[in-house]
């Protein structure tokens, strides 16, 4: 099986564990999963290994994988924690971004634009990756690069519950677009604003988030 066939079928567990159809804490049965999805358990195990590597699952001893209990408080200071590294990366990005991180962020926002008309959840999820870590790239820190990445790749499926928010695509866009339009005008303290206000789960969004907790259905059929 592929690199790219296991990342499918590793999305594909992670949108089964964000839509509720394996509860937190129940165990993922290897040969079960590898039946539902109708593959072999070696694509299952290295796909399980990846999720356990994001916290979305938790490799036991003696109980093997089972998927993680992150309650809403715990995803609510994730994201809280997200917001002030992603406004520091959006402020260093600001002062010290070069022709080729505008033209790597220019790129991102354009397919992100495509996909928001489209309204294609699963091309904008990938894309939004995309255009956050050019951010990443552009605020030239190496450091601070890694530890926005390892935290965004933990907050992955909540982003992607987030996304299916009614209006959050486009909403989401055209804070993509005012971002952009404080880092390319070198303006940090803008720029950490907004980034923070974009990542930040609070007051109506919150409980937008907490509303597609609640109504994750379990008899979604897998894709």
């Amino acid at each position: 099986m592929t690199e790219n066939a296991v990342r499918k079928l590793r999305d594909a567990i992670e949108n089964d564990i964000v839509a509720g159809v394996f509860a937190p804490g129940e165990k993922l049965d290897e040969l079960q999963v590898a039946k539902r999805f109708g593959v072999s358990r070696t694509p299952v195990r290295e796909a399980l290994m990846q999720l356990s590597a994001i916290g979305v699952v938790e490799l036991r001893p003696r109980r093997g994988a089972v998927v993680a209990d992150h309650g809403p408080q715990r995803v609510y200071e994730m994201f809280e924690v997200m917001a002030e590294l992603e406004g520091l990366a959006g402020a260093h990005a600001a002062r010290r971004y070069d022709a080729g991180d505008r033209e790597a962020l220019t790129q991102a926002h354009e397919r992100c634009r495509e996909a928001a008309e489209q309204g294609e959840f699963d091309a904008y999820y990938y894309d939004n990756e995309v255009f956050h870590h050019a951010i990443y790239a552009a605020s030239h820190s190496a450091f601070l690069a890694e530890q926005c990445g390892a935290l965004h790749r933990r907050l992955r499926p909540y982003r992607r519950l987030q996304l299916r928010v009614r209006n959050r695509l486009k909403i989401s866009f055209e804070e993509h677009a005012a971002i952009l339009e404080a880092i390319f005008a070198g303006d940090g303290d803008a720029a950490r604003a907004r980034l923070r206000s974009h990542v930040v789960v609070q007051g109506d969004r919150f409980g937008d988030l907490l509303s597609a907790f609640a109504t994750r259905d379990p008899t979604r059929s897998a894709s």
